[in-house]
């Protein structure tokens, strides 16, 4: 018997039509003839299977099964592939330690971490990971603007605290442009971080459990024609993409330590993908997406194919692991 996988894609947040476009592209390539794939859509205002005719059929949150020519279908597995909200914050990943189903991402503590990036750096700092100098504000405290120029200086980035894709995010030259780029990042959350500006090589590393083991996938570098790695840049072609990047060995050697340690520190499971600027030969963290993109055009499936690690067997072994 073929396992049944549950593809969930969409989500609550800004980042739900890359989560359809990662889904999709998980669909695609799934190995049809090793199981059965469904293609889950997770809106706050429904939750449907989309079946291949593209006809929607409810799904029970009960139990989280779906009823096709009045045949109920329950799950083996789930692979996630929500960006955000509530596939990479924790609340799926409950949800399904609850139901007692399989599914592909880190557990629903370690999701909760890592999408709370002043609370990632923060546990990650006692390890000797290192990160930018930072300044907290959350919704309704009084923003003194002399005192958090005095902590991180200028230029400085402003950023949703709990959002992904560059979303909620500004880089603040003078002082007068601090008060409007606050405003900008709570439209995405109730939580900021502010943190310094690092002014040296950004690298995005991929870490995957790949055939029981922790992987380190090839570094990518990250060129931007802006002014920093922001959704333009992203998602419109605004960037160069280095694989693998123009890193010394010091470097390279240091970014796929700390990347193994802050994996295996936080006892991840699934696909991670961190975010690093070096200064010197030092990496610095800026943070990490524990359901990263997944097109054909994402970071980490490039890194995985510079690995020699197809898409094919890249999807296959997420569920392979759990299962």
């Amino acid at each position: 018997m073929k396992k049944k996988v549950a593809i969930i894609m969409g989500g609550y947040s800004s980042e739900y039509k890359i989560s359809l476009k990662s889904g999709n592209v998980v669909y695609e390539y799934l190995d049809k003839d090793f199981l059965d794939a469904y293609r889950i859509h997770i809106f706050k205002d429904k939750w449907v299977y989309v079946a291949p005719d593209n006809t929607e059929h409810p799904v029970n949150k009960d139990d989280f099964s779906i009823v096709v020519n009045n045949e109920k279908i329950q799950f083996d597995c789930v692979f996630n592939a929500i960006h955000g909200s509530p596939g990479e914050d924790g609340l799926m990943q409950g949800y399904f330690e609850l139901l007692g189903i399989p599914q592909t991402s880190c557990d629903y503590y370690q999701a909760a971490l890592t999408f709370n990036k002043r609370d990632l750096l923060s546990v990650l700092k006692a390890y000797g990971i290192k990160s930018a100098e930072s300044y907290y504000l959350n919704l309704g405290d009084v923003i003194d603007e002399d005192a958090i120029i005095d902590k991180v200086k200028l230029p400085c980035f402003v950023k949703a605290n709990k959002a992904g894709s560059s979303f909620g995010i500004s880089k603040v030259h003078k002082k007068e442009e601090l008060y409007a780029a606050i405003e900008n990042a709570y439209k995405e959350d109730d939580e900021i971080i502010i943190e310094s500006f690092l002014n040296g090589i950004e690298v995005s590393v991929g870490v995957i459990k790949y055939k029981g083991e922790t992987k380190v996938l090839p570094i990518t570098e990250i060129v931007t024609e802006n002014d920093f790695f922001d959704y333009e840049a992203k998602y419109e072609g605004k960037s160069t993409e280095i694989t693998p990047a123009r890193l010394n060995k010091t470097q390279e050697d240091n970014v796929i330590a700390m990347a193994k340690k802050a994996y295996e520190v936080l006892k991840m499971k699934g696909f991670s993908r961190s975010e690093f600027i070096f200064i010197g030969d030092e990496p610095y963290m800026l943070e990490m997406n524990t359901t990263p993109g997944l097109t054909t055009e994402s970071i980490l499936p490039q890194q995985a194919q510079q690995a020699g690690i197809s898409l094919e067997e890249l999807f296959k072994n997420a569920i392979e692991e759990v299962l």
